[in-house]
């Protein structure tokens, strides 16, 4: 399981003004950790909340702010930096930045550079959740994508203004790993796959229902990583509040029978279906149409079974690739073994459920069986764990087709 390389690609850093700026120091570091090499353009606001000096400390380069420098600009610096770069990457991209590279704007050294390069160019958004949310910026971003710019996030949490939501910026190993995606090999070029993640809910009466402890953070780094290989990526979530990863389209749903519905409108068209979600395993035989009353009497649920959805995907005339997932809190391969065989699927991915794995966690760890083999995952955050799935996974399906056309 591999890190992320950037070895011996040339990223030009910008940062723009914000006070995610403070997370661009530790991406510089990363982006060398990697192999990259980089130079580091700072807007005027940056600089007033990361120096200069530290970028140039932490990239080994001198740190550009200004289209006035004489000694840069006496050999055209600004379109030496745009002709150096490999690759482009604007972290934090701030609201106002957005906007002036919409419009086509060239008024201070990075909007400039952005124009002058050749180079691929993402920009990694952080802003207050309302700044995100306006439709200017959507608008911004819209116009951007259609040129060609790679939007990277943002994702939702707490933000500097004490609210809680979209249009945090990415954390710099997600930077990085998009980047290396963009580069590197592209393990499901052209393929179809489906994911499903997150939990569902059964409803008792109009405000209770029954669910799991699923946050859908397994499944959502999944569908980022099979993106991130070139695969044409459709991710079924359950309730969560999760941001959608780069290049997945999205369909919400709720229940069991919903996400029944929805993945096998997908899966005909699919070539590969990763089930991650925690589907729940039963729902109430019948739903109160009002609030139910307690009466200081056991109330009784009479509890009827959901339908097994990857049973039903594995039965389809035109059936994908199966990845199945099994959360065990004990006997993990006996279980997942057994699951594997009695559901005829391709590989399931079994994961440990306890105090600090799986469930309502960042970290997990796979143990992947297949027909005539196994291989551990070991305890990593999930958008780590999901990128070695996704190459095992990849290696998996194409080896199935090559024997299938081998005869």
């Amino acid at each position: 399981m591999g890190q992320p390389s950037l070895d011996r690609v040339r990223v030009l850093l910008g940062v723009s003004g914000g006070i995610a700026a403070y997370k661009s120091a530790e991406l510089v570091r990363r982006l060398r950790d990697a192999g990259a090499q980089v130079r580091v353009v700072l807007t005027e606001s940056a600089a007033r909340f990361v120096t200069a000096l530290t970028f140039q400390a932490l990239s080994g380069n001198p740190v550009r702010s200004s289209l006035w420098d004489e000694t840069a600009e006496a050999a055209m610096g600004h379109i030496e930096l745009a002709r150096w770069a490999d690759i482009v990457l604007i972290a934090p991209a701030s609201a106002d930045l957005l906007a002036r590279l919409a419009q086509g704007r060239a008024d201070d050294l990075l909007s400039t550079l952005v124009l002058a390069t050749a180079a691929p160019v993402s920009v990694a958004p952080a802003m207050n959740l309302q700044m995100w949310a306006n439709p200017a910026t959507r608008s911004n971003l819209e116009v951007l994508r259609e040129r060609g710019l790679r939007v990277l996030g943002p994702a939702a949490g707490s933000q500097a203004c004490g609210e809680v939501g979209d249009g945090r910026m990415l954390e710099p190993e997600e930077l990085i790993a998009a980047l290396a995606a963009q580069r590197g090999p592209r393990l499901l070029e052209g393929v179809r796959v489906l994911v499903s993640a997150g939990p569902t809910y059964e409803d008792i009466d109009p405000v209770r229902f029954i669910g799991n402890r699923s946050s859908g953070k397994m499944g959502f780094a999944v569908a980022a990583a099979a993106a991130a290989s070139g695969a044409e990526t459709t991710l079924i979530a359950g309730p969560v509040s999760l941001a959608t990863p780069c290049g997945v389209n999205r369909t919400d749903v709720r229940s069991a029978r919903e996400m029944q519905d929805a993945v096998l409108a997908a899966a005909a068209h699919s070539d590969i279906f990763i089930s991650a979600a925690a589907v729940g395993d039963f729902r109430p035989w019948t739903v109160s149409n009002s609030k139910l009353k307690k009466s200081g009497q056991p109330l009784v649920l009479e509890l009827i079974e959901n339908p097994d959805i990857l049973a039903g995907v594995a039965q389809t005339p035109r059936r994908p690739f199966l990845v199945g997932f099994a959360a065990e809190t004990d006997d993990l391969e006996h279980y997942a073994r057994a699951k594997l065989e009695r559901k005829g699927l391709d590989m399931i991915a079994a994961n440990q459920v306890g105090s600090d794995l799986g469930f309502e966690c960042a970290d997990n760890a796979l143990l992947l069986l297949w027909a005539g083999g196994s291989e551990q995952i070991g305890q990593a955050d999930k958008r780590i764990v999901a990128r070695a799935l996704i190459e095992r996974v990849a290696e998996r399906f194409h080896s199935r087709n090559a024997l299938a056309r081998n005869g």
